[in-house]
């Protein structure tokens, strides 16, 4: 199922957008996501975006005069955590956009597109997950409530154990609960061409981080605010 339709988001309300369900992807639509995640990493893993698409609900596309410019992958799902059953939790996947329609508001309108077009998304409090390998993706969740991890601070119990249970959601096979490394099998997921001028104290997160191995940070934030305790 796909539903295609017009942003009225500021400078991309000309761009049009489709969303759908990564089970049911075509191999055209697969060629697209390929495309754009090679023009976005290095030497790109395409069987990361297989992985992606087995564990994600949906892909958003937007496109520019038919020309597919950008993709997100992601998921809402209604999941029993630790000490908090039947929570709203938002899966942020790969979001790739063509380096020509940067800094627009896309990323955030795609990720935002795979997990609001679904019954699931009423307004509540939720958990907003994300793996990232780069502090400019990071910064988009540290603006959230209690992200963790915070550079310097070892999670509490109670966040390892929700981590855990969110790593095993992304089919992570070997999680680091004390630093949330999400660690690879070996192979790199790629190295993002990215151009963002970050500070050197946001690279702390990443530490613990080996891309060369295919690694990525798990990162988890409350919209929006953190259930009593956290």
């Amino acid at each position: 199922m796909t539903y295609t339709g017009a942003s009225m988001t500021g400078d991309i309300s000309r761009l049009d957008f489709e969303i759908q369900e990564a089970s049911a992807i075509s191999p055209l639509h697969r060629a697209l996501l390929l495309g754009l995640f090679r023009a976005n990493y290095r030497d790109a893993n395409p069987d990361f975006i297989d992985k992606s698409l087995s564990v994600l609900g949906r892909v958003a596309f937007a496109y520019d005069e038919g020309e597919a410019i950008g993709f997100a992958m992601g998921d809402s799902r209604r999941m029993d955590l630790p000490h908090l059953p039947d929570q709203l939790v938002n899966l942020a996947g790969l979001c790739c956009i063509d380096p020509a329609f940067r800094r627009l508001g896309l990323f955030g309108e795609l990720t935002k597109l795979t997990m609001t077009w679904d019954p699931l998304s009423e307004p509540t409090r939720r958990l907003f997950c994300g793996r990232m390998a780069h502090p400019a993706a990071l910064r988009n969740i540290t603006r959230m409530a209690k992200t963790v991890p915070s550079p310097g601070v070892l999670p509490t119990p109670w966040q390892q154990e929700v981590g855990t249970v969110i790593a095993d959601a992304y089919g992570v096979s070997d999680f680091d609960p004390e630093t949330f490394v999400c660690v690879g099998g070996g192979r790199p997921i790629g190295y993002p061409r990215i151009e963002f001028e970050v500070e050197p104290w946001e690279w702390d997160a990443f530490r613990s981080v080996d891309r060369d191995r295919g690694d990525a940070l798990l990162a988890i934030a409350w919209l929006p605010e953190a259930p009593p305790g956290w």
